[in-house]
C-alpha cells in the first residue's frame, strides 16, 4: 500500500476505536439508544439490525405542522442575465410572489450547489452564480434577503444544499483559490472523489463529514431558516470497480477493512459513511436551532438510493437522522419502469418513526412533455391525481420541481388543475 499520511492514520485509529466501542453492539444487538455518539455512527453501520425507537416531537412550523405545499427553487432559477444585487433581488421577488399567488407555503431554495455559498461563509467561497467568479464577494447577502422576503410573504424557507458536490465537468468553470478542494487536495487528496470529470467530497473521512456538518450549523446559527434540505446527490456513482473511477475511495475502504474482523461489503460501507454524515448533520441542525428541521429528497427508486449510498429505510425507522423524507416520485402513472402509484406504495410501506414525515416530490417539469414514453402528453390532470393519491396514502404534503416551470405554456393546465386541488386542504 502507498505511504499513508498522518490524516489517514487518524482515520484508521478512529475506525479501530469505533470497532472496539461498538463491537458488542454488532454481536449482541445492543440498542442504538445505549450507545454514546461516536465520530463514526454506530447506528450507521448496524442500524439495519436495530428497531425503531420511540417517536419524538415534530417541530411545529410553517410547512411542517400543516400540509406541506412546497416548491423547489434551483440555482439555475436564481441566475440573472444582468448580475448584481438589484437584478438578483427583483428576480427572487418574482419567484416568491408567484409561489404565494399559486398557493404554496414553503420554498426549498438552492443556496450551496457546488461547495460554495450564497451567503458570507467562513468555510466556503462565494458562489460563482452571483458574480460569474467563484470567491468574489457580490457586495450583499443574498441569503439574508431571500429568507427575509420569503417569510414576509408568509412562506417557510428551507436552505437546500448539495453536501458532496464540488464541481461537475463543466460547472463551475474555475474554482476559487479558497475552495477547499484547492486548499486541501495537495496534502489530503484522499478527501476527494473524481467521477466523470467531476469532483466530490469523500464521506469516508470524519474530517469531511464534520466540515459538512459545520457548514450546516453555520447557516442555521446565522439565519432564521426553517430547515436544511439535501437532495439526492450522494456518491456520484454506484460503481464498485475502483479502476473505473478517476479517483476512488479504494484506499479508504482498504484502511477500513484492516481495522475490523468482518468488513462490510463496499456498498454497505458507503451507506454507513453517508448515514454517519446525515446523523452528524441532524445533530448540528438541532444544536443550532431545535425547531429547525432537516430533511432529504432521495430518488424515488429505493434500490437506486441504496446503490448510491442513501440508506433511506434506516433513516425512516431510526430516530436521529431526519425529520422528513421527500422522495422524488417523478413518474407518470403509466411509466413502464416504475409507475407513480407503485413507487408511492413502496415508500408508504417502509416502517417509519411517527416523527418522520413523508412528502411526495412531483415532476412539474415533465408536465406536457414527451417524458416517460410520452405518457405525460395530452394530459392535464396528472399532477392533480398524484396529489390526491399522496393524500389518500397518508403523506404529509408535496413539493414541486421546480419554480422554473410554473408558468410555461406546456405546464399551464397541469398547474391550474394541481393548484385547485392543492388549495382544497
Amino acid at each position: 500500500m502507498r505511504k499513508i499520511l498522518s490524516g489517514r492514520y487518524s482515520y484508521v485509529l478512529l475506525w479501530f476505536l469505533f470497532a472496539l466501542a461498538v463491537g458488542g453492539a454488532w454481536l449482541f444487538g445492543k440498542s442504538r439508544k445505549e450507545e454514546e455518539p461516536l465520530s463514526l455512527s454506530s447506528s450507521a453501520v448496524s442500524a439495519s439490525e436495530g428497531e425503531a425507537s420511540e417517536a419524538g416531537a415534530v417541530p411545529e412550523q410553517a410547512g411542517q405542522s400543516e400540509e406541506l405545499k412546497g416548491l423547489w427553487v434551483p440555482y439555475l432559477a436564481l441566475q440573472t442575465e444582468e448580475q448584481g444585487q438589484k437584478a438578483f433581488e427583483d428576480n427572487f421577488r418574482k419567484i416568491a410572489d408567484l409561489a404565494k399567488d399559486k398557493g404554496f407555503n414553503a420554498l426549498f431554495v438552492h443556496i450551496r450547489p457546488f461547495c460554495d455559498a450564497f451567503y458570507p461563509s467562513d468555510l466556503f467561497p462565494w458562489s460563482h452564480l452571483l458574480s460569474g467568479e467563484q470567491g468574489k464577494d457580490p457586495g450583499y447577502d443574498p441569503l439574508k434577503f431571500m429568507v427575509e422576503y420569503t417569510k414576509k410573504q408568509g412562506l417557510a424557507f428551507h436552505a437546500w444544499l448539495n453536501p458532496l458536490r464540488i464541481k461537475t465537468a463543466q460547472t463551475p468553470a474555475s474554482l476559487s483559490s479558497e475552495n477547499p478542494y484547492l486548499t486541501l487536495s495537495e496534502d489530503s487528496p484522499y478527501y476527494f472523489l473524481k467521477w466523470d470529470g467531476g469532483v466530490y467530497w469523500n464521506p469516508a473521512y470524519p474530517y469531511v463529514r464534520s466540515l459538512i456538518a459545520q457548514g450546516v450549523e453555520e447557516i442555521v446559527k446565522n439565519y432564521p431558516v426553517d430547515g436544511i434540505h439535501f437532495d439526492d446527490y450522494f456518491y456520484p456513482s454506484s460503481e464498485e470497480d475502483f479502476s473505473l473511477w478517476e479517483s476512488s475511495d479504494e484506499e479508504a475502504y482498504d484502511l477500513y477493512c484492516e481495522t475490523v474482523a468482518e468488513p462490510l461489503p463496499i456498498s454497505q460501507w458507503r451507506c454507513a459513511n453517508i448515514s454517519a454524515m446525515v446523523e452528524e448533520v441532524y445533530r448540528a441542525v438541532k444544536k443550532a436551532n431545535p425547531k429547525a428541521v432537516f430533511g432529504i429528497s432521495p430518488q424515488g427508486n429505493i434500490e437506486n438510493d441504496e446503490r448510491m449510498g442513501a440508506d433511506v429505510k434506516t433513516w425512516c425507522k431510526t430516530e436521529g437522522y431526519v425529520d422528513y423524507l421527500c422522495p422524488q416520485l417523478y413518474y407518470s402513472f403509466e411509466n413502464e419502469a416504475l409507475g407513480y402509484e407503485e413507487a408511492l406504495e413502496e415508500w408508504v410501506e417502509i416502517p417509519r418513526q411517527e416523527s418522520v414525515r413523508l412528502f411526495a416530490g412531483l415532476a412539474l417539469y415533465k408536465a406536457g412533455s414527451d417524458a416517460d414514453q410520452g405518457t405525460w402528453e395530452g394530459e392535464t390532470d396528472i399532477l392533480k391525481r398524484q396529489i390526491e393519491a399522496a393524500r389518500k396514502a397518508g403523506l404529509n404534503g408535496v413539493v414541486f420541481y421546480s419554480s422554473q416551470y410554473l408558468e410555461s405554456e406546456a405546464t399551464r393546465e397541469e398547474v391550474k388543475n394541481a393548484m385547485a386541488v392543492l388549495g382544497e386542504s
